[in-house]
């Protein structure tokens, strides 16, 4: 696993420097609004968003103004994103913590999220950066269609490759690509260049969902078990798919049923990630992992050699190589 600290070097100045704008950004007069925003910047993630960002910046030219107000921008509308997701999945833990529902409630979460999306508006309209503006809401847009697009699939158990390819390149890569395609577009109007970063940016973000899901069938936690989150939810991810595809028609149609049916025990988690096992599920999404990151890694290869791709590359590296 690569120290993130090192993969941080080329940029560590510049994401010091866009940790004020984000919380300049977020200021209100509103008493409990400081409260609850002081909350989230205390658990705050590992910013691997703004790190793709600037070192997408940083890969194709110098870093500017416009960097600093992309990656503002992109951490606004995202962290609405999750207010309002938390809201909508009833989770009520983000990061290993309280989620802002789970102290403050729904109704106040949902608010706060509106906030965050008022706030990313008006930085890039402030700004007059409205090409950056419809990459985001783009993003944004990819996002929510995503998520829809998943529990339609879900609810009629729709077992298919390319349906779940959609499905991430939609929820997952979009956003990832929001950031690369932003990094570069605040430094450069070079087309080639664009469309390069944004399918380095899809590609990094498709082996990351893939690993995600991976996730759900590999053992973990305290008691060593796979958590089954997906199995749960009835979802259909890749290990499963592939799975499938492998198995006779018999085990397919009892699998399938066993997912579906309404009752998340132990015992039905445990015999469904035995059949993704027995059945290769693993074994063929490591291989479509290691495709999605090598094409990210190839189109790297194109640009000249400098700290910033260096970095990218051991990122992408960290981001698929992660064990939780």
């Amino acid at each position: 696993m690569n120290d993130l600290s090192l993969i941080k070097k080329p940029v560590e100045a510049e994401i010091e420097e866009f940790e004020k704008h984000f919380r300049n950004s977020i200021i209100s007069k509103v008493p409990l609004l400081e409260i609850i925003t002081n909350y989230i910047l205390r658990h705050k993630g590992k910013q691997i968003r703004p790190l793709f960002l600037f070192l997408s910046a940083k890969l194709v030219g110098n870093i500017n103004k416009s960097t600093y107000t992309a990656a503002t921008l992109i951490e606004l509308l995202h962290t609405a994103t999750l207010l309002h997701d938390d809201v909508v999945d009833e989770s009520y833990e983000r990061r290993n913590h309280f989620s802002i529902n789970a102290i403050w409630k729904s109704k106040i979460a949902v608010l706060v999220g509106d906030f965050f999306l008022s706030r990313g508006l008006l930085v890039a309209v402030r700004d007059n950066e409205y090409k950056l503006l419809e990459t985001v809401s783009e993003a944004v847009k990819e996002m929510s269609e995503g998520e829809l697009l998943q529990i339609q699939s879900s609810k009629k158990s729709i077992i298919d490759i390319e349906n779940y390819f959609d499905i991430i390149q939609k929820k997952t890569a979009s956003l990832i690509a929001s950031c690369t395609t932003c990094g570069a577009q605040s430094v450069t109007d070079n087309i080639e260049v664009l469309k390069k970063m944004k399918m380095f940016g899809t590609y990094t973000g498709i082996a990351f969902q893939i690993k995600d899901d991976m996730f759900d069938y590999q053992a973990k936690g305290i008691i060593g078990k796979p958590i089954g989150n997906d199995i749960k939810e009835k979802k259909f991810t890749l290990p499963l798919i592939l799975a499938l595809k492998n198995a006779s028609e018999k085990e397919k149609i009892y699998i399938v049923r066993l997912v579906n049916k309404n009752e998340n025990s132990t015992a039905k988690i445990n015999e469904i990630v035995q059949f993704v096992l027995q059945n290769n599920g693993l074994t063929e999404s490591e291989n479509f992992l290691m495709e999605y990151k090598n094409k990210a890694l190839n189109i790297l290869d194109e640009f000249s050699d400098n700290e910033a791709k260096k970095s990218l590359k051991l990122l992408v590296e960290y981001v698929i190589d992660r064990n939780k």
